[in-house]
C-alpha cells in the first residue's frame, strides 16, 4: 500500500473527519509556539481545520494550507474567518519569511521532507518554529492497550499511541540532510488531552484513519465489528459517554 494512496484517502471522508477527529490540547499548541518570534502561523496540511481552530483559540493569526479540495471546503465552512489556501508542504503558496511558525496536525509524516524542508524553511522568518502535533491514545491505560490490540495497525498505527509515537516521529526532523539542517535539534513533549466519546463515535473515529479508508469494505466492516464488540465488553466503554484518554504529542524544532 503506497504512501500516496494513504495520503490521498481523506477527502472522501472529509465530513466524518471533521465530525469525529479530536481537536488539539491548547497547552500543546502554546508550547509549540513558545519560541516563535510572533504569532503568524501556517497550519500546513490543515485538513478540516482541527488544529486551525485551536490556533485561533490561543490567539494566533492563522493561514491554512491544504491540498485536498474536499477537506479544504470543510475547513472553509467550519472556519470562515481563517484564510485557507490550496497548496501542499512541497509547494507552499506564501511569500518568503512570511510566517513565524509552521504547525502540522497529524500531517507531518505525510510530507516529503526532502522537498518540504526547504519550502518550510523558506516561508519561516528567522528563528521561526516548525512543529508537528499528533493526538495519541494513552496506552498506559489497560482498556486502551486492549483496544489497540483488537483494532490492528490500520486503525491504530505506530504514531497513534504513547508507547510508539516518540520512536515513530523522532527521526522526522533529524538534521541529517542539508535541508533539515536548517533547523536546530528537535524536542518531543506530550500534553494531557482527552475526547468525550461513545462506543459508536469512537468506532466512527477509527473508521477515518487512512489505513481503514483504503481497506476493502468487507475487511473494514470486520475490523470495526471487532472494535465495537470489544468496546461493548468493557465496563469503561459499554454504557454511554466516556473520556478517551489521550495526549497531544509535539515534535518541535526552530529554524536557524
Amino acid at each position: 500500500m503506497t504512501e500516496q494512496l494513504l495520503r490521498s484517502s481523506f477527502g472522501a471522508a472529509a465530513t466524518a473527519y471533521a465530525e469525529h477527529r479530536p481537536d488539539y490540547a491548547q497547552a500543546a499548541v502554546r508550547w509549540a509556539l513558545e519560541p516563535a518570534p510572533g504569532l503568524r502561523v501556517l497550519d500546513l496540511g490543515a485538513g478540516t481545520g482541527k488544529l486551525s481552530a485551536t490556533l485561533v483559540a490561543v490567539g494566533a493569526d492563522v493561514v491554512a494550507v491544504e491540498p485536498d479540495p474536499a477537506m479544504l471546503t470543510e475547513l472553509r465552512r467550519a472556519l470562515p474567518g481563517v484564510r485557507a489556501l490550496p497548496g501542499s508542504a512541497e509547494s507552499i503558496p506564501l511569500p518568503d519569511a512570511s510566517v513565524d511558525a509552521v504547525l502540522a496536525g497529524n500531517a507531518l509524516h505525510w510530507f516529503d521532507m526532502a522537498v518540504a524542508g526547504a519550502e518550510i524553511a523558506r516561508v519561516l522568518a528567522p528563528g521561526g518554529v516548525l512543529a508537528g502535533l499528533w493526538n495519541i491514545m494513552d496506552d498506559r491505560i489497560d482498556w486502551v492497550a486492549g483496544l489497540e490490540r483488537v483494532s490492528g495497525s490500520a486503525a491504530i498505527g505506530p504514531r497513534d499511541t504513547l508507547g510508539s509515537w516518540r520512536a515513530a516521529t523522532a527521526g522526522m526532523l533529524v538534521p541529517s540532510t542539508g535541508l533539515i539542517a536548517r533547523f536546530r535539534s528537535a524536542e518531543q513533549v506530550e500534553f494531557p488531552h482527552g475526547q468525550r466519546r461513545t462506543a459508536d463515535s469512537l468506532v466512527a473515529t477509527l473508521a477515518t484513519r487512512a489505513g481503514m479508508l483504503v481497506m476493502p469494505d468487507e475487511e473494514r466492516a470486520a475490523t470495526l465489528g471487532r472494535v465495537r464488540a470489544f468496546l461493548g465488553s468493557r465496563p469503561e466503554t459499554a454504557h454511554g459517554e466516556f473520556t478517551l484518554p489521550m495526549l497531544t504529542g509535539v515534535l518541535r524544532a526552530r529554524r536557524r
